[in-house]
């Protein structure tokens, strides 16, 4: 799994500004030849950042076809499949066409708020029917249930469980994985300003939101840490500081989106329930030279 070491990209979905914002499959091979001009080292099709909740199965058929025909093999693609129904998410992996899709991203169920018992045997029956590896994704913000690191390294045992993008914000929690996991288990840092101090205890990189918009500085940064260069990296770390929290200023993917607009990549545009950029949030990315 050395191909998941980098910067993978949430790929965002870009919408037509038309009514009912309908997927921009224009806008995607922009997008998707932007990023790859940056530099990053994989895509991530189909995560949260892609507004999943509100694409169609057809959609998400359609935009997993494009992406692979126009990445054409250039670089590994992962594919977000996560739900709180553990067995309707089952039946979606065994229903996708996986085919040159290198691993699965899967949030821990949302809403439910399963003991760890539970959470664990969510993962155990995903990884046994899926038939590429599976990535753990921890974002306790979005799913009101933490994975701890006593749950993560136990999964970490199962076969098919091959790393774990960790979002948690919780530095020890990431410490405590990286001491004891398996030698081949990858810790993905989930937070973009997390990611140098993750890769400096052992973190492979990075799956990363800013890298939307910004793939070529954000890349750069992620491989000077790699590469053991922290203060290169902090360098271009701290050109985001700014940047960062207007990205979740009006929730995720709102503000990447409006930085892609003003970078001429894609329109603004969201789906319902969220809503495009105010222009409060736009003038405060001007200021950041967006």
């Amino acid at each position: 799994m050395d191909k998941l070491r980098g910067t993978g990209v949430a790929l965002v979905t870009p919408f037509t500004s038309a009514s009912g914002h309908a997927v921009d499959y224009a806008a995607l091979r922009r997008l998707l030849d932007f990023v790859l001009d940056g530099g990053v080292e994989y895509l991530v099709i189909n995560g949260t950042t892609a507004e999943s909740p509100t694409i169609t199965p057809a959609e998400k058929a359609e935009i997993l076809r494009v992406v692979k025909e126009h990445v054409a093999g250039r670089v590994p693609l992962v594919y977000g499949i996560g739900g709180n129904d553990t067995v309707g998410t089952e039946a979606t992996i065994r229903n996708t066409d996986l085919s040159g899709i290198t691993a699965i991203l899967s949030a821990s169920p949302y809403y439910n708020k399963p003991s760890q018992r539970g959470i664990i045997a969510h993962y155990e029956r995903l990884a046994d029917a899926s038939p590429v590896p599976i990535i753990l994704y921890n974002v306790p913000g979005r799913t009101a249930s933490n994975l701890t690191a006593a749950t993560t390294l136990h999964l970490a045992q199962h076969p098919n469980v091959i790393g774990i993008k960790e979002a948690s914000g919780n530095l020890e929690q990431c410490q405590q994985i990286a001491a004891a996991k398996p030698a081949d288990f990858l810790l993905i840092s989930g937070d973009d300003m997390m990611t140098t101090s993750l890769v400096s205890f052992g973190a492979v990189g990075v799956i990363s939101v800013l890298a939307n918009a910004f793939p070529r500085p954000f890349s750069n940064m992620v491989r000077h840490a790699l590469d053991g260069k922290f203060q290169e990296a902090s360098k271009l770390l701290f050109k985001f500081v700014d940047l960062n929290p207007l990205m979740y200023e009006e929730s995720n993917p709102v503000g990447v989106k409006a930085a892609l607009q003003a970078l001429g990549v894609c329109s603004g545009e969201v789906r319902l329930p969220l809503v495009a950029a105010s222009d409060d949030l736009k003038h405060k990315l001007h200021a950041c030279h967006v």
